[in-house]
């Protein structure tokens, strides 16, 4: 009906019929009813309504029927839907709405309540308009508005009237959009009135639309101010001549965040989240299927060459393969006695002798990967609870309520013996010459002896070695405690927090308390990056705090009061931008006392925070007592817009800035605890990592090179992994066989807060160097390139999610440049030359850490899904796709408990265009390239439902990665009789019940994510308007609307005579004539016959 011009010829009736000498009520009424139903739904009609003077005739009908409150409701009606077009309630307020509306608006009554509340509904709207706000300062309504509200509050002990509380409080809500309007707030004490309302019925349901609301208004009437820094721009820099010199910083204050434009933007007609999303998408078929040309001159692949000796050194030279940096330096640091082997979630960790290799270990098919799939046996591990924040410390000899043993640690040194700042984060110098007694490293070295657990793939003396070698622009001198110790995950995965009704709305009203109520607020800055001074604060009973040491990120810390503490992370270096991860040191503690600690510079709309997940503490104290590392802990988590913001000149418009907040009750007193935002995973681990995996090799069977991509900008190696199985002999067949094996590339960790692909590459790395069947079987057929660490420097500087030129690197894939993004630029390199030899990899994947869903997808690249989705035709002549790009995801899907089929897209969008995914997919012709997103939260499906990820669960993932790999082999049609039969041997079967596993592994039916999948996002328990847009008001209002339409029509409850009864009864009984214009369209004339609202319910 809308789209053939029914809101015009609807608007054009009202217009007729009101220009008459005595206007039709008969007629009038239904008429506006239907229009206010048509206005619900057209997002023009508030222009419509403008342009043919509708408006003007509304507000003149209004006028004349205020002593008619029954006319005047539908006036009101579609005023309200007219207005909201911001531009439609500009007008307007020019023309006296606003006036109009204050005369129905009165003080408490039981009288006209609906009058009241429809008034109230139409003048929030108007308020929407800057120049109405404007005009509502000017002429002292903010005032009123608040005693009005405070009369209605007064006399509503029931919340009987909480919808016109509501309607009045948006309109509050809407004028301290405005800096003049935020002031005539304060003047008016709005900020204590609403306070001390808000507190009053916080806990009350019936009054929940009046407190949301009221929450809302507190937080728009907050006067805005901008982050406590010298400058947004990162704490640190890198010299960059290629980047433009930054402005010098300059003091902001609160006109800096006024717009003081006349400009109305009518975002009611700006298309929603969907169909921008839509828009996004690529649908050019040419831009989607063509291949484009090299970014470089052919002659330079020839140096990738080097990155693949396997393809063309002899046997003899595979015996010993070279690895990077595997000197004796690292040799005299190194624990020879004992090197570990590869270890997974649910399997025994067991030693190896470094110094002697012999027949490989075999481990029967039980222990298999594959077989524990194929019999159902998952990696569940039991939910463990956070330990209680009061735990001592176990005595020697016991298993600590983490369930380690912990026999055979020692109990603590005595503190006077030893330096406690230095050993919970030592410096790297003093690890460098041999020890003296009495000096730091030699209290290491016991320490050690004393108290350290043997960890797979770690060895502080090797890290230490490893630390003096990572390059920054910063020079730390310091490394993390939790780094070079290691960690040991807790016995079970941790379940999500289960989040506290009203704990948002309690820590807004906080927030405010600090303005409105300050005798407690200390306000003292405890540590900053910016004033090195305050590194040194001492107060007694104030938290020590210390961030500068590899992957660390911790720019300010502000005492609010004696147990609360405002805390800000760097921003990426080179940039102004990307506050998100955090990783920082605490010591002077309490113990079960909980601190509150805030980080008030984040920059995301939402986050996993506000659904069960919690920050990463690692107690120094608990590590020494051998007890599990890194854990999930905090309570009271939130995630909320608050007052900061930042004047963004350069991209118009303000910044706004979000807080995270979380309680934490420490372990112990006078502990060295620290804190992260997820389980960190520095450049200098993995390189330790890699040293201690080449050395637990068997390189009689295992080939495992340990290369260097490039140098990046920081001057650190960007490591380059290569694996495979070692030729069975050296005759001409086995080695040609070892030299044509397909190639499988994985990448990870561009982006450096996303911690979590480390863990999953990690993960991958060691299933594939095991002696689990499936991994022999992998080595055997295949070569594994792998880049586990695309960004070495961000990780390094404890950026979030760019390279030290402050760039994006997963957006430099189209046109990257070998001076500028090293890293990108060879990687791209490397994929070009073996697709130009012919070694085209089978699947690409890159690993990322995702902040906003749960669970673990893949992202993928499809032409005729991406069409799809968009709306466009698919059946274009000659468009031929490769349809396999979905089995890789099918299979994950049936395999790993993480996983799930239903989150995974297959679309290209144009935002996309320059990332990894699309860029090999489109230039290399790569059709399984994926990006494999996993939560930095946790799962909400399967046996890890309700938990969240830990380190286990995350090497997990990149172990049944693996794993999908093969059976992706076994089921194309390119698989070997010889690797068939010898999966189906693993199965314990023929190759009739390998057909069978491999169906219900990629079975499009049946599994476990075949429905589809509720929104991964579901509204907190309390709505709080984290967009500020002013649009959640009206998306709760329309629908009440369209209800009371409805119920006016259908019920007519009104208690004003018999005379109004009828004139609400519907037109088929009252037999009266229509006007010419409904009486010419058929369409119209059906409409009002067959009830006004017939088409609509």
């Amino acid at each position: 009906m809308i789209s053939k011009g029914g809101s015009e010829a609807l608007l054009r009736v009202l217009v007729d019929t009101a220009r008459t000498p005595d206007p039709d009520y008969d007629v009038l009424l239904p008429l506006l009813r239907l229009l206010a139903k048509v206005g619900l739904r057209d997002k023009k009609f508030g222009q419509k309504a403008l342009d043919l003077e509708a408006l003007d005739v509304t507000l003149i009908l209004a006028r004349k029927s205020l002593a008619h409150s029954y006319h005047l409701l539908h006036y009101l009606w579609v005023l309200r839907v007219s207005a909201s077009s911001v531009t439609t309630a500009a007008m307007l307020g020019i023309n006296g709405a606003m006036e109009l509306l204050f005369k129905v608006i009165t003080p408490y009554s039981r009288r006209h309540t609906r009058i009241v509340r429809a008034a109230t509904e139409v003048l929030a709207a108007l308020l929407k308009s800057k120049s109405n706000s404007r005009r509502a300062v000017n002429r002292g309504y903010v005032a009123s508005l608040l005693r009005l509200h405070q009369d209605w509050y007064s006399h509503d002990a029931d919340h009987t009237y909480v919808t016109i509380r509501r309607g009045l409080l948006l309109c509050l809500k809407h004028i301290a959009t405005l800096r003049s309007g935020r002031e005539a707030f304060l003047a008016a004490q709005g900020l204590e009135t609403l306070l001390g309302m808000a507190q009053c019925c916080l806990d009350q349901e019936s009054a929940e639309p009046a407190v949301s609301a009221m929450l809302q208004t507190l937080r728009q009437g907050h006067p805005r101010s901008p982050l406590p820094l010298l400058t947004a721009r990162s704490a640190y820099a890198f010299p960059d001549t290629a980047s433009a010199t930054p402005e010098p910083p300059h003091a902001l204050t609160e006109e800096d965040f006024e717009d003081n434009s006349d400009e109305e933007v009518d975002k009611d007609s700006e298309s929603d989240p969907a169909k921008e999303e839509d828009d996004d998408l690529e649908t050019d078929v040419d831009k989607l299927s063509a291949k484009p040309g090299l970014d470089r001159p052919e002659e330079e692949l020839a140096q990738y060459q080097h990155m693949c000796p396997e393809l063309s050194c002899s046997f003899e030279e595979l015996q010993s393969p070279l690895g990077y940096d595997l000197n004796l330096e690292d040799a005299q640091h190194a624990n020879h006695h004992h090197i570990p082997t590869v270890t997974f979630p649910g399997q025994h960790c067991f030693n190896k002798d470094h110094s002697s290799w012999g027949p490989e270990r075999t481990n029967p098919a039980s222990a298999s990967l594959l077989c524990r799939v194929k019999t159902g046996r998952s990696f569940k591990r039991r939910p463990s609870v956070n330990a209680p924040p009061n735990r001592q410390t176990s005595s020697a000899g016991t298993e600590d309520p983490s369930g380690h043993d912990a026999s055979g640690i020692q109990a603590f040194p005595e503190e006077d013996a030893w330096d406690r700042e230095a050993i919970s984060c030592p410096r790297i110098r003093d690890f460098s010459s041999s020890p003296k007694p009495g000096e730091t490293a030699g209290v290491l070295e016991q320490l050690l002896r004393a108290h350290h657990k043997q960890i797979p793939f770690h060895d502080p003396r090797v890290y230490m070695a490893k630390a003096q070698r990572t390059r920054s622009a910063v020079g730390f001198e310091m490394v993390a405690f939790p780094d070079l110790w290691g960690h040991c995950p807790p016995s079970g995965a941790q379940p999500m927090l289960e989040r506290r009704r009203g704990i948002q709305r309690i820590k807004i009203l906080e927030d405010v308390r600090r303005l409105t109520q300050p005798n407690d607020i200390i306000n003292r800055v405890v540590f900053s990056l910016d004033e090195p001074w305050t590194l040194q604060d001492t107060t007694p009973g104030c938290l020590r705090f210390f961030s500068k040491f590899e992957s660390g990120n911790l720019r300010k810390a502000i005492q609010v009061r004696e147990f609360e503490y405002d805390l800000l992370t760097n921003a990426d270096v080179n940039s102004s931008e990307h506050q998100q991860w955090f990783y920082f040191r605490v010591s002077g503690m309490r113990a079960a006392v909980p601190y509150r600690f805030n980080i008030i510079n984040g920059e995301k709309l939402n986050s996993q925070f506000n659904y069960g997940m919690q920050p990463t503490l690692y107690s120094v104290k608990e590590a020494l007592l051998g007890r599990a590392g890194w854990i999930r802990t905090g309570e009271e988590i939130c995630y909320y817009k608050n007052h900061y913001c930042q004047h963004a000149t350069a991209a118009g418009g303000t910044k706004h800035y979000y807080t995270l907040t979380f309680s934490i009750t420490f372990p112990h007193s006078d502990d060295d605890c620290y804190l992260a935002y997820h389980y960190p995973y520095t450049y200098t681990a993995l390189m330790t990592h890699l040293d201690l995996l080449e050395k637990s090799v068997d390189p009689q069977r295992v080939y495992f090179r340990q290369g260097v991509l490039c140098q990046t900008l920081g001057g650190n190696p960007c490591p380059l992994v290569t694996i495979t199985a070692m030729p069975e002999a050296s005759s001409p067949d086995q080695l040609e066989q070892f030299r044509h094996r397909p190639y499988q590339v994985i990448t990870a960790r561009v982006h450096p807060g996303e911690s979590n692909s480390s863990w999953v590459a990690k993960g991958a790395l060691e299933f594939l160097v095991s002696e689990d069947p499936v991994a022999r079987l992998l080595r055997e057929n295949f070569i594994f390139k792998i880049i586990p660490m695309l960004n070495p420097d961000g990780v390094v500087h404890g950026n979030h999610r760019c390279s030290l030129r402050g760039e994006d690197l997963n957006r430099q894939w189209l046109s990257p440049r070998a001076h500028l993004q090293p890293t990108v630029y060879h990687a791209k390199g490397l994929l070009y030359y073996l697709t130009s030899i012919g070694r085209r990899p089978v699947v690409f994947c890159d690993f990322h850490g995702h902040s906003q869903r749960k669970n673990v997808f893949l992202y993928g690249c499809s032409v005729k899904e991406t069409l799809w989705q968009a709306g466009c035709a698919v059946g274009a002549p000659g468009l031929v796709e490769d349809v396999s790009y979905r089995t890789l995801p099918r299979i994950l899907d049936k395999l790993a408990p993480a996983f799930t089929m239903s989150s995974c897209s297959f679309s290209v969008e144009k935002s996309r265009a320059s990332t990894a995914r699309v860029v090999v997919w489109r230039e290399m012709g790569v059709a399984r390239s994926y990006t494999m997103e996993t939560s930095y939260c946790g799962c909400t499906q399967g046996p890890y439902q309700g938990l969240q990820f830990g380190t286990s669960e995350l090497q997990e993932m990149g172990a049944m990665f693996c794993l999908g790999l093969l059976i992706l082999e076994l089921k194309s049609v390119s698989c070997s009789h010889q690797l068939l039969a010898r999966a189906a041997a693993l199965l314990n079967g023929g190759e009739d019940a390998l057909d069978q596993h491999l169906q219900r592994c990629s079975g499009g039916g049946g599994g476990r994510s075949s429905s589809p999948e509720l929104d991964d996002e579901p509204p907190c328990l309390e709505e709080i308007d984290y967009s500020g847009d002013g649009s959640s008001d009206q998306e709760a209002s329309l629908p009440e609307l369209d209800r009371q339409i409805q119920e006016c029509a259908s019920h007519r409850e009104w208690g004003e005579g018999e005379e109004e009864e009828e004139e609400g009864a519907g037109l088929k009984q009252s037999g009266v004539r229509l006007p010419a214009t409904v009486q010419n369209s058929k369409w119209l004339h059906r409409v009002f016959y067959d009830g006004d609202l017939c088409m609509f319910t």
